[in-house]
């Protein structure tokens, strides 16, 4: 029973994606090229959120609490996996009966230990989630700063341009910035409440 989620703050694959797109964009840039248009500028949020000292920060510790919450279940989970493995040992000599009653039981045993774990995919997506939102917080201001200072009067996705001029790119310097104010955060696993189960 894992986890089996993708934890980091900052959806890297889609980070990596949006980075791709990015590093796209640029790469058919080369062939196109153009004049800088005035007051006309760009930033890829995904490569802040992803490059900047706070947001690797954030994924290392989100990783870290991550595997904090799946040694807990796996802790759990092993002396009903020993029981598991004796019955499928003793299972030739026992009766279709028996082995269901053994099943259920088992299973009876599991279903809180499989409950945790969506409790603790909850907390950790809702941590990622909340993380995001902190770091973005922090972020805006600097961008509208740097956004000032270059003289902005329109700022695009750099992720969705094809190609051209990207002389104003503010996401380095946004970047830059960013880490000259913060290099980490608190980050602590969110406690959600436990699903109620079905009604019978």
């Amino acid at each position: 029973m894992r986890i089996n989620t993708a934890i980091t703050p900052l959806a890297a694959a889609a980070c990596l994606l949006a980075l791709t797109a990015g590093s796209a964009a640029q790469a058919q840039n080369a062939g196109l090229g153009g004049p800088a248009i005035p007051g006309v500028c760009m930033l890829s949020r995904e490569a802040v959120l992803a490059n900047s000292k706070v947001a690797v920060y954030a994924t290392d510790r989100i990783k870290q609490l991550t595997a904090e919450a799946q040694a807990e279940l796996d802790a759990e989970r092993k002396p009903v996996d020993g029981e598991i493995a004796a019955l499928r040992a003793q299972a030739s000599k026992m009766t279709a009966d028996q082995i269901r009653t053994q099943e259920n039981a088992l299973g009876a045993k599991l279903a809180p230990i499989q409950a945790k774990a969506n409790l603790r995919r909850r907390e950790i997506e809702k941590t990622r989630a909340d993380t995001l939102a902190t770091i973005s917080a922090q972020a805006q201001p600097l961008i509208a700063a740097v956004y000032t200072q270059k003289g902005c009067g329109l700022l695009l996705d750099r992720n969705t341009l094809l190609g051209g001029n990207f002389a104003n790119d503010l996401t380095a310097a946004v970047v830059a910035a960013l880490d000259a104010k913060l290099t980490s955060i608190p980050i602590q696993r969110a406690t959600l409440p436990p699903t109620a189960a079905p009604a019978q």
